[in-house]
């Protein structure tokens, strides 16, 4: 979801939207000067990650219980998310060095056993898929929403700005038209946040690199083949994502007018193309200003919070999406993938992650980088493919022309992301299992919504359930296998 900050139910006044929008050129300003000064911390190896879940009941249900749920948990690192059938955990960051991911899995696993094993005494399973096979309109009206208020506040301002009811089209192998009076549906797309620290002047080039990946990682990480019963696209999520929370009537989009879950739209030269550009382009969703005058503050000596910037960052869903925080008094910049869906094991997850840092590393050193060689239209195109078509996705990569993503994967970026992962320092045992993992699922084509597919459709079509029932069958396998930790190339599929 992303609007990390509390906001209080309210309504706003064309005066809070003028001091808004005045605060949040101020805070662009003061983070240019912020940029120019050098001003923030340069350890550039911190990684850390976030995962949402699903909660489930003993059917294979969404269960609408996460209050409950995280009451019954007891852990300040998970968290509430958008539905109540939804909840995150925070993984706290760590260097990407030595045995970082083993030991990542470890703790990732120990946690969501723990918060299983007490999840159950409220009746709820966890669950990490990209988007839960069983959920159905029913579930995407404004009554799943989480209790914190900022998210009946972002359903206001989002229907305000668009003024009308949001229709989702989407077609794969059966088509889906629906119509949604609130932002629900996006509760049901539950994804994986990879989070690198980067210093300024290493963040264009890690930003290009994971905008020129995000097709591929998608093609082999796709985990969310349903939605409200049909089978779409093998990574339906990103579709409904971008439809979900899409602020424009039919005629703003005929304008040109910038989607708010965005790919963007050119490479970039620095981490302040992105904020100025969201405050160029994108209206405010929540206004709320804080006391701060982020200019005196840097005239103090002291690190602004820039909490305008940071808010309004928050509500512009960019598939990369930049981040200033300021952590124990220091400013600091990261990258946030955010295209991976959640999901199907925690090792699948942390193979996923190893391929995506490994690659980072190498495509940011990189001397005559592959953005220098593709156009930024190529890679929101091989990302749409890849999220259409999964593992089968045909993609673009220069040098070779249109290649299917597994050979892509296998021939030329596993050695690639192997090299970076060496670069890091991380221990040559786990990227090796890691990475392997990621190379079977290529030469078996089976990620999560290829498992998900084959298995719905034995229970479907051979063995004679009812769709619904076939959708809870395939599941419950899942859930089953998913805390095996068997990465999902290995479960069976009869």
């Amino acid at each position: 979801m992303g609007v990390g900050q509390q906001v209080a139910a309210r309504t706003f006044s064309r005066e809070d939207r003028q001091r808004y929008r005045r605060k949040l050129r101020t805070s662009l300003d003061v983070f240019a000067r912020m940029l120019s000064e050098a001003r923030f911390n340069p350890e550039r190896r911190s990684f850390g990650l976030e995962v949402e879940l699903n909660l489930t009941d003993d059917a294979g249900d969404p269960a609408l219980v996460n209050a409950a749920a995280l009451e019954a948990i007891a852990d300040p690192r998970f968290q509430t998310e958008l539905g109540r059938f939804n909840v995150e955990i925070n993984v706290p960051p760590r260097l990407l060095e030595g045995a970082a991911f083993s030991e990542l899995e470890r703790d990732a696993r120990a946690s969501l056993n723990d918060a299983e094993t007490r999840a159950r005494t409220v009746g709820a399973h966890m669950m990490i898929i990209g988007i839960l096979p069983t959920v159905g309109p029913q579930q995407l009206r404004a009554e799943v929403f989480s209790a914190n208020p900022r998210y009946a506040l972002l359903n206001e301002q989002v229907f305000a700005a668009r003024g009308e009811d949001l229709e989702i089209a989407i077609a794969g192998p059966e088509r889906l038209s629906i119509h949604a009076d609130t932002i629900a549906p996006e509760a049901a797309c539950t994804s994986v946040q990879l989070h690198q620290q980067v210093e300024p002047d290493a963040f264009a080039r890690y930003w290009n690199a994971a905008q020129a990946i995000a097709g591929v990682q998608v093609a082999v990480a796709a985990n969310s083949p349903f939605f409200c019963g049909k089978e779409l696209w093998r990574e339906t999520r990103i579709a409904l994502f971008e439809q979900a929370t899409d602020t424009r009537p039919e005629e703003l989009k005929a304008q040109g007018v910038r989607p708010r879950v965005w790919f963007g739209e050119r490479w970039i030269t620095s981490i302040f193309d992105l904020f100025e550009e969201n405050v160029r382009y994108f209206p405010s969703l929540l206004p709320v200003c804080e006391d701060e005058d982020p200019l005196e503050a840097l005239e103090r000596g002291d690190v602004p919070g820039l909490a305008e910037l940071r808010l309004h960052n928050g509500t512009i869903y960019r598939w990369n999406r930049p981040i200033y925080d300021v952590v124990r008094d220091q400013p600091h910049l990261r990258v946030e993938n955010r295209v991976l869906p959640a999901g199907p094991t925690v090792v699948d997850i942390l193979a996923n992650a190893a391929f995506y840092y490994g690659l980072l590393r190498t495509f940011a050193d990189e001397e005559r980088p592959v953005w220098s060689q593709m156009s930024f239209l190529a890679a929101e195109e091989n990302f749409h493919a890849g999220a259409r078509d999964g593992i089968d996705a045909r993609l673009y990569w220069p040098g070779l022309g249109e290649v299917p993503a597994g050979e892509l994967v296998v021939r030329r970026l596993l050695p690639m992301a192997r090299d970076g992962l060496v670069r890091w320092g991380v221990a040559a045992e786990d990227a090796d299992r890691l990475l392997g993992i990621i190379e079977r699922r290529c030469v078996t084509l089976r990620n999560g919504a290829a498992w998900q597919s084959q298995v719905f459709h034995r229970l479907y079509q051979d063995n004679g359930l009812d769709r619904l029932e076939a959708l809870r069958e395939m599941t419950r396998q899942y859930r089953e296998h998913m805390h095996s930790n068997e990465p999902v190339h290995d479960w069976p599929v009869h």
